[in-house]
């Protein structure tokens, strides 16, 4: 084998292996001529970018051809199931309603007709709501993750946007509101079942009573699962690989808010508080100057991918300092940053530290690009408030507690060093889903898509991509490659929108992988404009690979990008305090006993004091 791998033999391969990544979505090669070795070293970058070689597909797309079934029963007869011991509680049928093609139903306008059923999960208030073809399904049941502190039911796939069973109305498909109504103030919290079902028996339990009213309805159980959920929903969608590997067969996790607790103290809190003058407290950094701060990231960083197009491609390659923007003596306001204004840059981007420059989250808190989308955190006048303050008020008054809560908490009682990060995320241990060591899922089979947009304003990417490389480091390179894979993408915020293309289907490329073994290769995602037209298109290849512009036509074209791999760049940095929760064994399990919470397990939660001396803080003191 070593022979085979000379160094010509490999170069003539991987340039054969770039010119059919230009002409094929699906790549399906004859020798043609072309020695063993050529061929073998362009099967080898296939392999490292995740694009099937010699991969047949059973039907457009890659999905398996499933024949459509006839609903068994009426739809009214839902309401009469027996669903005992279905699930750890009682389930109520609330409704069982025929709704015709074309009813709105939140966000969603439905294709064809359905019987839309809903109930309630005891012990607590778990509600759910499942609509189920009532002609053409095929076999596939999609569970749609909430987002926020969800509190409302919304059967919404976002990263379906082509994927046929999907828009054809052939799946059937449902939701939860993970245990509780409304209560963004997080106040529902001060229930301990409503804690449970949010962190994750909500889904589990809708996944087990859903799946058993789709046998009993259809006379025959659904052929494959699967799970697409983004922010809390891509949280929720961990929670199912790590906690129940047996609910769903494939899995879509976006911009999972995993390290909840992290995110929604520290991550959140840092850019209001490093953004209020202690002397005045105004803030310093106002939302006007963020255009200007992205058209100097832009100017130096925009065109090192090679095109120079409004989107940072590969932003961990990008080293911009904003002490570039310092005023010059008798330079306008308006056109540069103070001294304040940099600092307050800097420390937005690189997240939150103590006095120490010890990190408090993953280093690189929001990458370079997003700027304009930090209007989230950054407020318009300096009376501010920030946004951010919006998410983390919940957890300071009510999730940060196993039990009892803070109801008149304020940012202030937030302390950004080793000791407050310590006392702040105890409930990692039941909210977070950082656990790498996804076995049993891989296992029985499970396949796993995570992604992240780079230009995320709410969680950063470097949570994802970290969570993805402790799967590598447990589990083995080797094995997570054939289960998992990560899209990053260019130019796109939180869950959606941003700069860059914008639009794309993953839950197509989970179906297929899991149904006939279609490894996932590039994705093309688009930018669609008010009027519906695409104008632009571009490929995102499984990380660590990277798009690159083939030098000759449009760049607004994905058919003009190849895949290739970024050399490693030594600025890149996870080492933080709180590196260790992605770790196994941090799993709390509870039960609501009256109105407290009790939980075991987690054990590597019980002596942090190692943790903080580690890092020469006074924690555990």
């Amino acid at each position: 084998m070593p022979v085979l791998f000379a160094t010509g033999w490999v170069t003539r391969g991987l340039r054969f292996a770039k010119r059919a990544l230009r002409n094929a979505k699906c790549v399906q090669w004859a020798t043609g001529g072309r020695s063993l070795a050529e061929l073998i070293g362009a099967a080898a970058l296939m392999m490292m970018i995740g694009v099937p070689f010699n991969t047949s597909a059973a039907n457009a797309g890659g999905l398996a051809n499933l024949p459509a079934v006839m609903p068994a029963m009426n739809c009214a007869a839902v309401l009469s199931m027996d669903l005992s011991g279905v699930t750890d509680g009682t389930v109520t049928i609330t409704s069982a309603t025929v709704l015709p093609a074309g009813t709105v139903v939140g966000k969603n306008t439905l294709p064809s007709a359905v019987c839309d059923v809903k109930g309630t999960i005891g012990p607590g208030a778990s509600s759910f709501e499942l609509q189920l073809p009532t002609q053409g399904w095929t076999q596939r049941y999609l569970q749609a993750g909430c987002g926020g502190l969800c509190g409302n039911l919304s059967i919404n796939a976002p990263m379906a946007s082509t994927c046929v069973p999907v828009t054809d109305g052939q799946i059937a498909m449902a939701a939860t509101d993970m245990g509780h109504e409304g209560g963004n103030d997080g106040s529902w919290a001060l229930n301990p079942q409503a804690k449970i079902d949010f962190a994750y028996r909500g889904e589990h339990a809708t996944a087990q009573v859903s799946k058993a009213i789709i046998n009993k309805f259809y006379a025959r159980p659904a052929k494959y699962s699967y799970f697409d959920g983004c922010s809390d929903g891509g949280r929720e969608a961990l929670m199912e690989a790590q906690r129940f590997p047996d609910d769903f067969d494939g899995i879509v996790a976006g911009a999972p808010a995993n390290d909840l607790i992290v995110q929604n103290t520290i991550h959140h809190g840092w850019p209001a508080a490093m953004n209020v003058d202690p002397n005045t407290g105004k803030y310093i950094l106002l939302a006007s100057k963020l255009p200007l701060i992205h058209a100097a990231v832009l100017n130096a960083c925009d065109s090192l991918d090679g095109v120079t197009d409004g989107v940072i491609d590969n932003p961990r390659v990008c080293h911009f300092d904003p002490a570039t923007m310092l005023c010059a003596k008798g330079q306008a306001s308006s056109t540069c940053l103070s001294p304040a204004e940099v600092g307050v840059v800097r420390a937005i981007h690189d997240g939150a530290i103590d006095s120490n420059g010890v990190h408090l989250e993953q280093p690189i808190s929001r990458e370079w690009g997003g700027e304009l989308n930090w209007s989230l955190f950054v407020p318009a006048t300096d009376a501010g408030p920030s946004g951010s303050i919006n998410f983390v008020l919940p957890f300071l008054k009510y999730l940060d507690y196993f039990n009892g809560s803070t109801p008149t908490a304020t940012l202030s009682d937030l302390k950004f060093t080793i000791d407050g990060f310590m006392k702040t995320i105890p409930t990692s241990s039941y909210l977070a889903a950082t656990d790498p060591d996804l076995s049993p899922f891989s296992r029985r089979g499970g396949k796993l898509i995570l992604w992240h947009g780079l230009e995320d304003q709410h969680i950063t990417p470097e949570g994802t991509i970290e969570y993805y490389e402790q799967m590598k480091n447990v589990m083995g390179t080797e094995k997570v490659d054939q289960f998992t894979r990560l899209y990053l993408f260019p130019g796109v915020a939180h869950c959606g929108g941003g700069d860059g293309p914008n639009t794309f289907d993953i839950v197509t490329s989970v179906m297929a992988w899991t149904e006939t073994g279609t490894k996932p290769g590039k994705i093309v995602a688009s930018i669609i404009d008010s009027s519906g037209q695409t104008t632009r298109t571009r490929p995102v290849f499984p990380y660590p690979a990277v798009a690159r512009y083939t030098g000759s036509g449009s760049t607004d074209d994905a058919a003009n990008f190849v895949a290739d791999m970024p050399s490693y760049d030594p600025h890149v940095n996870q080492h933080w305090i709180g590196e260790w929760l992605y770790s196994p064994g941090y799993e709390a399990w509870c039960q609501a006993q009256g109105s407290e919470l009790i939980c075991k397990g987690g054990n590597n939660w019980s002596d942090y004091r190692k943790v903080s001396s580690h890092w020469g803080d006074d924690a555990g003191k």
